[in-house]
């Protein structure tokens, strides 16, 4: 497989996944955006402990998507994060009817 083929299997990837997202964005309540990943999720519980100067931050995520291309099965029934970095919650806006 050369590098053009690569690429383009990686670009073909991403534009089904940003059509997925589109597809799935209105059945969760948050977006979760850490260091590493970006979730959708229903129910999302954030716990800080750990010194002031260095906080670990707990994420957990219940009926949660996963943006990442790789992976098989991105709908996930409990997702657990671990982090010491930055963390985004945002509580998405609900669809009128």
């Amino acid at each position: 497989m050369s590098a053009d083929d690569l690429e383009n299997f990686e670009a073909e990837r991403e534009l089904q996944l940003a059509h997925e997202y589109q597809d799935v964005a209105g059945m969760f309540r948050f977006a979760v955006e850490t260091e590493r990943r970006f979730y959708l999720a229903n129910d999302v519980k954030v716990t800080v402990t750990g010194e002031a100067a260095r906080p670990l931050i707990e994420v957990e995520l219940t009926d949660a998507w996963v943006w990442d291309m790789y992976r098989k099965t991105r709908f996930i029934p409990k997702v657990k994060v671990l982090t010491f970095k930055d963390v985004n919650v945002e509580e998405l806006p609900q669809a009128e009817l």
